[in-house]
C-alpha cells in the first residue's frame, strides 16, 4: 500500500471521527465567534490531537502490526467499529442536533489554554477515537505508511480546527441548525461505511 492511500485514509478517518459534536469543537466555535486567543486554541487543540494520533498510531498500532497472524483479526475489529460509527452517525442524522454555543464572556489566555486542554485531554471519547480506533486501523499498513497514516489523521486536525476557529461567524449560523448536522451526519457515516470496507476489500 503506498504513501499517498495510507495518508489519504488517516485523513478521511480522522476527519469523519473529528466533525461529530462534542465539547472540544464547541469550545473552539465559541472562541472563534468571540475571537478570542483562536490562533492559540486552534494550535493547542491541533497539537494535542497530533499527539495522541502519535501515540496510538505508533504505539499501539506498532504493536498490533507485531502480533503475526493477526492482521485479519485487527482489519475485521477495525472494520466493525469503524461501520458501527458510521451507524451511530446514521442513528445521529435522524434526530440532527445544532452545535449550539454560549455567550459566556471571554476567558484569560492563561485559563483558555488550559480549559483547551482540558476539553481534550478529560474527554475518554478522545482516546478512543485517536489512540484505539485510529491506531488500531494503522496496524495493518506497513512502517513507512503508518507514518503517513499518521500525518494524514493529523493534517485532518490542523485543517478541522483552523477552519472552525477562524471560520466561526459563517459556520456558526450552518452548525447551529439541524437540518445542517442531518447532512453531516449522513456524509461522515458514508465515510466510515468506504474505510470499513476498504479495509475488507484485501480479504474478500
Amino acid at each position: 500500500m503506498g504513501l499517498w492511500s495510507a495518508g489519504i485514509e488517516g485523513f478521511a478517518l480522522s476527519m469523519g471521527l473529528i466533525l461529530a459534536i462534542g465539547p472540544q469543537n464547541i469550545f473552539v466555535l465559541r472562541q472563534g465567534l468571540l475571537r478570542s486567543h483562536v490562533f492559540a486554541v486552534c494550535l493547542v487543540c491541533s497539537l494535542s490531537d497530533a499527539l495522541l494520533i502519535s501515540a496510538g498510531v505508533l504505539g499501539l498500532g506498532s504493536f498490533l502490526a507485531g502480533v503475526e497472524g493477526a492482521e485479519l483479526l485487527i482489519s475485521v475489529a477495525a472494520a466493525l467499529f469503524i461501520a458501527g460509527y458510521g451507524v451511530l452517525r446514521v442513528r445521529s442524522s435522524m434526530d440532527p442536533v445544532g452545535m449550539s454555543v454560549g455567550e459566556e464572556a471571554a476567558l484569560g489566555l492563561g485559563p483558555t489554554i488550559g480549559t483547551a486542554l482540558a476539553f481534550t485531554f478529560l474527554n475518554p471519547h478522545v482516546y478512543l477515537d485517536t489512540v484505539l480506533l485510529i491506531g488500531g486501523a494503522s496496524s495493518r499498513y506497513a512502517s513507512d505508511d503508518r507514518v503517513a497514516f499518521a500525518v494524514g489523521a493529523s493534517l485532518a486536525s490542523f485543517l478541522f480546527f483552523f477552519a472552525l476557529g477562524y471560520g466561526a461567524r459563517r459556520l456558526s449560523s450552518v452548525l447551529d441548525r439541524p437540518e445542517s448536522w442531518r447532512v453531516i451526519d449522513m456524509g461522515i457515516a458514508c465515510v466510515m461505511f468506504a474505510i470499513a470496507g476498504a479495509i475488507m476489500l484485501p480479504f474478500l
